[in-house]
């Protein structure tokens, strides 16, 4: 697989994205459903947003790695949330994931009126191997 990043600006590099990102020759290509904090028996977590959005990422890497796939093939990653004031004290921690997995990607970030249940973050994310 050949990948190429696109971003004919340098301000998103501090936010850990690119613009777009090219995907030549992929083995085949894996869509996730947002994932977001619900426990293995399928409760939604009624805590804190950064609690929520740890869960999301580690909910998020394994049904990546379950697939077979590795998360520095994520290529699109789509963000919702019901509160981007509350969620971006903890951008860093999502940031901190992104250059340990060394993944480039292009990002969207949508405030929505509602998640499912008590849900305040949820991680959707294509990938590619």
């Amino acid at each position: 697989m050949e990948k190429r990043t696109v971003s004919p600006w340098k301000w998103q590099d501090e936010r850990s994205y690119s613009q777009a990102v090219e995907v030549k020759n992929a083995e085949s290509t894996l869509y996730c459903s947002g994932q977001a904090a619900i426990d293995e028996d399928g409760t939604s977590s009624d805590k804190d947003m950064k609690s929520q959005l740890e869960q999301a990422i580690a909910n998020l890497e394994k049904v990546i790695i379950s697939a077979g796939y590795e998360c520095r093939g994520i290529v699109r990653l789509n963000i919702y949330t019901t509160s981007a004031k509350e969620l971006w004290p903890y951008f860093p921690i999502l940031q901190e994931w992104i250059e340990e997995n060394q993944i480039e990607q292009a990002l969207t970030m949508l405030e929505v009126n509602g998640l499912f249940e008590t849900l305040k973050v949820e991680l959707e994310a294509t990938v590619v191997k």
